[in-house]
């Protein structure tokens, strides 16, 4: 995520590295390289050039405290303007009527229908709230499809009408069974088009304008950068929404769209997509981008997820097995499944301050566990609980059976003895301490 603007702007800093203090002429050879980082990111120029401009009166004329070196300093002051830029906090959604009627807009594969999936979820979980999903896209069968088997996956009601072509139509009657069914939250998936036309706009217009939504969210692949903006400005003409979610944050995005959109339609980003899983949904944090546009990560943002698939049950269990010396290769695996379902591991990995720049060109995902799945499933349950049982022909054997070379069998089975010594020093003073801490963020 924004790794090109990132290594961009980590040089552009590198430029104040041991001057006493910040001058005009530092100042500004470090804001063009700022600017062009911001222009090859597919920023708007004008947006740029502001965003350079504010900089720059700010850096101007600060005396270096002690602590800080002038880089550091433009660092936070950069920070800062792209927090701002962004929309400076969180915007939460406005849920009040029974039920709340959510309106997704925008082009044809920015991702509505997946996003709607994911937001049915989120609700659900996060909100206890009682969804509804309405597939409103009369044009692509497809659509209707995948909306009902996203709610099946969820365990969300479908509302459709394969029968009527009219939307409006589907939406009026998707609301009133909403309140027999005790629905409070109805998600209305529309129709998109590849390019904005007056077809598209009237319908989606028309349905805004009869069901009355309690938001109105405007999806868009941050992907197609600088082509977002201008999309969301012809959607926000139309339909003034609430609010703007970005998808597909995770593939190859510049991140254009997402340090521009906000000034150029005033309407907050909601919630960003972070992968293909219902649950890679995040609540979009300007200051928390902010920090990782910049290479410090985002503990917060790390710990949340893991607090989310943080089963204290398992992990009194887990403990339990640690302090006898019985945890195995089951208890490992298990574990393994714990971090995937915390989300894409490149973005996990981007959480982590300084992660990316020491993982260089590593390309870390969540298939690297594939080899490690497929020799412990090689295992007998029996050399699962007792990995002392691994001889050189049983490891031969899981070698074979997995695939997989015997080097890696004997790195992995080194790499868990080490892991399960670390493990058994953590559950001393100090480890115990950290786990308080750790679930003291709760």
């Amino acid at each position: 995520m924004f790794d090109s603007l990132s290594n961009k702007l980590e040089s552009a800093f590198k430029l104040l590295k041991g001057h006493g203090k910040i001058t005009d002429i530092n100042v500004a050879e470090t804001l063009k390289e700022v600017r062009r980082a911001l222009l090859d990111a597919d920023v708007n120029f004008k947006i740029a050039k502001e965003f350079t401009n504010r900089v720059k009166e700010k850096a101007l004329g600060q005396k270096v405290l002690t602590s800080l070196q002038p880089g550091q300093l433009m660092v936070k002051l950069v920070k800062d303007e792209l927090t701002l830029l962004m929309g400076s906090s969180a915007s939460e959604m406005e849920l009040s009527s029974k039920p709340s009627v959510i309106l997704m807009s925008g082009l044809q594969g920015s991702g509505k229908t997946t996003f709607s999936g994911k937001l049915a979820l989120y609700l659900k979980k996060k909100n206890n709230k009682k969804p509804l999903l309405v597939a409103c896209d009369v044009y692509r069968p497809a659509a209707i499809d995948q909306l009902v088997v996203l709610g099946e996956q969820i365990d969300v009601p479908v509302f459709s009408d394969r029968e009527e072509k009219n939307p409006v139509k589907i939406a009026q009657t998707a609301i009133k069974h909403a309140k027999q069914q005790k629905n409070d939250v109805v998600i209305i998936d529309t129709a998109g088009r590849l390019a904005v036309d007056e077809v598209l706009m009237k319908e989606i217009s028309d349905i805004h304008h009869t069901v009355k939504p309690d938001e109105t969210l405007f999806v868009v692949d941050a992907m197609t950068g600088q082509d977002a903006v201008n999309t969301a400005k012809a959607f926000h003409d139309t339909l003034n929404f609430e609010g703007v979610i970005l998808t597909k944050l995770d593939g190859d995005t510049r991140g254009g769209a997402a340090l521009s959109i906000k000034s150029v339609v005033k309407k907050p980003i909601k919630f960003i997509g972070t992968g293909e899983k219902m649950e890679a949904l995040d609540v979009f944090y300007p200051e928390r981008m902010a920090d990782r546009i910049l290479g410090m990560g985002d503990v917060v943002s790390l710990v949340e997820r893991a607090q989310e698939q943080f089963d204290q049950e398992e992990a009194r269990k887990i403990n339990k097995k640690i302090a006898k010396n019985q945890f195995g290769f089951d208890d490992f695996l298990s574990q393994i499944q714990q971090v995937k379902k915390m989300g894409n591991m490149k973005d996990l990995m981007g959480m982590i301050p300084g992660a990316n720049k020491m993982m260089g060109d590593v390309d870390f995902n969540n298939d690297s566990f594939k080899h490690i799945e497929a020799i412990i499933g090689s295992m007998t349950p029996q050399e699962r609980t007792q990995p002392e049982l691994l001889d050189h022909s049983r490891k031969n054997r899981i070698a074979k059976g997995s695939g997989r070379d015997i080097n890696e069998v004997n790195q992995l089975i080194k790499q868990f003895g080490q892991m399960s010594k670390m493990m058994k020093m953590m559950q001393g003073g100090k480890g115990k301490q950290m786990m308080k801490m750790f679930q003291g963020f709760k």
